[in-house]
């Protein structure tokens, strides 16, 4: 993690966390954590996040590497980092879009996806940057101006679920 600390930062800093947590190690079973224990460190820079349907947990804020650090401490390999920042939780400023392959599909069928929403985005001048999901498919990041709320950039995304499917039924569905 420090050796790719600089990159890991450029995408986290500053923003919540959500921990996946492998008690045996690498290899085994994992859970998440999005609560913080109330014996943290006092030095832990935390934030209070929501979920949709309402529930709050104070959750990490990657600060720092020695935030990183101490994560890992927990055996924490993980990090699913939430779309916005802790600054700045009114506004989502990454919109995602999750491209998993469907029971009898594969991952050649989650490229195909990529693909024409790549062509889509070409179409209306945006960049989104693909990253592996560590299982079968792609997350897309598109970075936005802090304007919107999560609930629009929620209906953005099934805006553009709903239009991919519309433009290849045969290989995308929004589900």
């Amino acid at each position: 993690y420090l050796r790719v600390g600089e990159s890991l930062m450029r995408a986290t800093r500053g923003r919540p966390l959500l921990l996946q947590r492998f008690p045996p190690g690498a290899g085994g079973p994992s859970f998440f954590q999005k609560r913080i224990p109330d014996s943290a460190p006092e030095w832990l820079e935390t934030t209070i996040v929501s979920t949709p349907n309402g529930t709050t947990s104070r959750a990490l804020v990657a600060a720092d590497l020695a935030h990183v650090a101490w994560a890992v401490n927990l055996n924490c390999l993980g990090f699913h980092v939430w779309p916005y920042l802790a600054a700045d939780a009114e506004h989502t400023d990454e919109l995602r879009l999750d491209l998993d392959p469907q029971p009898g599909t594969d991952f050649t069928h989650a490229r195909e996806a990529a693909a024409e929403l790549r062509s889509l985005l070409d179409e209306l001048g945006v960049v989104g940057y693909p990253k592996t999901t560590g299982n079968r498919g792609l997350h897309v990041y598109l970075r936005l101006e802090p304007r919107w709320d999560s609930y629009d950039v929620r209906s953005a995304a099934v805006a553009v679920a709903r239009e991919l499917e519309r433009r290849r039924p045969d290989v995308i569905t929004a589900a």
